[in-house]
């Protein structure tokens, strides 16, 4: 049920949904809140409160940085105790890492952090924006029959459907099912209601407070394996100056090549104390390291297994933990426990 009396902040970061065209040169620039808020007169009819905090500069998607999450969740942090929830509007192309990186750097969630945004500027007579800011509101301000908010998590909200934000992955630069959850069911539907899978929304610790992070460690890097991947690819990567771990993006079920020079390069690294993941290139499934000799063979190089975490949440969540300082061991051991819901242990 939507409370009349919610609180929520719309934090205006930048991206599509607020850009409008260049007439000279066709190109999508940014524009100001209030070309946004002309074209949404819906909001007026919100029966529930909105105010509003606009980014200047405003942020394009590619430009996001830790840096520029630090800042979101120091807005966050600012007004946690005036807002029941939050709606980010975010460019779509980074927004899968922004969610992810967001639910980290927030401890026992009570109230939504929903991310939202559009394909087409706000402006556009065919625009999925208004559907997708609107609906995203009405989710920041729902609460059960207990007065507490449905939806105590970092979400996405796009085209009907609210997905957890570490468990999503942009699959459609053109259409307007732009974002995906592969490996874990939507928590809600919009349709002429809103239907929220309630067993699976996680569930805070109301008698604790919310803890913030703005600590993050960058000393990341993502290897993409490919055939005919050189040993000079891979020693370039693994000998990056002060580099502290790499998220290894592997074929299937978490396979990699064989060969010695490759195990061998893997191992060095390990034993130098670099943090390495194993994530699968395909967008559904999970990474299953005993399935196959090959995946066995990354096993006893030290590789650590990612089962079904996407690349931005492996990249947002290495961030984190080292941003805590944790030693490289923790974090291989943290690295394959859920912390915010961001993956399944289970390889059966």
């Amino acid at each position: 049920m939507i409370d009349v009396n919610a609180h929520v902040l719309l934090i205006y970061t930048g991206g599509t949904i607020g850009m409008i065209e260049n007439l000279e040169t066709g190109a999508l620039e940014p524009f100001n809140f209030t070309h946004l808020r002309s074209n949404v007169p819906e909001m007026k009819r919100l029966n529930f409160h909105v105010d509003t905090f606009i980014f200047d500069p405003l942020i394009d998607s590619s430009e996001i940085s830790p840096d520029k999450w630090r800042e979101m969740v120091k807005v966050v942090k600012d007004h946690y105790s005036q807002y029941d929830g939050f709606v980010i509007l975010h460019g779509t192309d980074t927004m899968s890492y922004t969610a992810s990186a967001l639910s980290f750097m927030f401890d026992n969630l009570t109230k939504p952090i929903i991310l939202t945004g559009s394909q087409l500027p706000i402006g556009k007579l065919r625009t999925d924006g208004k559907e997708n800011l609107i609906t995203a509101l009405e989710i920041a301000a729902d609460k059960d029959v207990d007065g507490r908010p449905v939806v105590p998590e970092v979400c996405i909200y796009f085209q009907n459907l609210l997905l957890r934000g570490n468990r999503t992955t942009k699959i459609n630069a053109e259409n307007f099912n732009a974002f995906k959850s592969a490996n874990f069911m939507e928590l809600a539907e919009a349709g002429v209601n809103i239907v929220y899978n309630t067993s699976k929304i996680l569930k805070p610790n109301y008698t604790k407070e919310v803890a913030f992070y703005e600590s993050l460690d960058d000393s990341i890097a993502v290897l993409k394996i490919f055939p005919g991947i050189t040993p000079e690819v891979l020693t370039a990567v693994l000998n990056i100056h002060d580099i502290k771990a790499v998220v290894l993006e592997t074929y299937g079920s978490g396979n990699a090549l064989s060969d010695d020079w490759f195990l061998a390069e893997l191992q060095r690294a390990v034993d130098r104390d670099i943090v390495i993941v194993n994530v699968t290139q395909c967008l559904h499934g999970t990474v299953q390291m005993h399935r196959y000799e090959t995946g066995q063979n990354l096993l006893k190089a030290g590789v650590i297994s990612g089962y079904d975490l996407t690349t931005e949440a492996a990249i947002a969540k290495l961030m984190f933990l080292f941003g805590l300082n944790k030693l490289p061991n923790q974090v291989r051991e943290l690295m394959q426990v859920s912390l915010r819901g961001e993956m399944d242990t289970d390889e059966a």
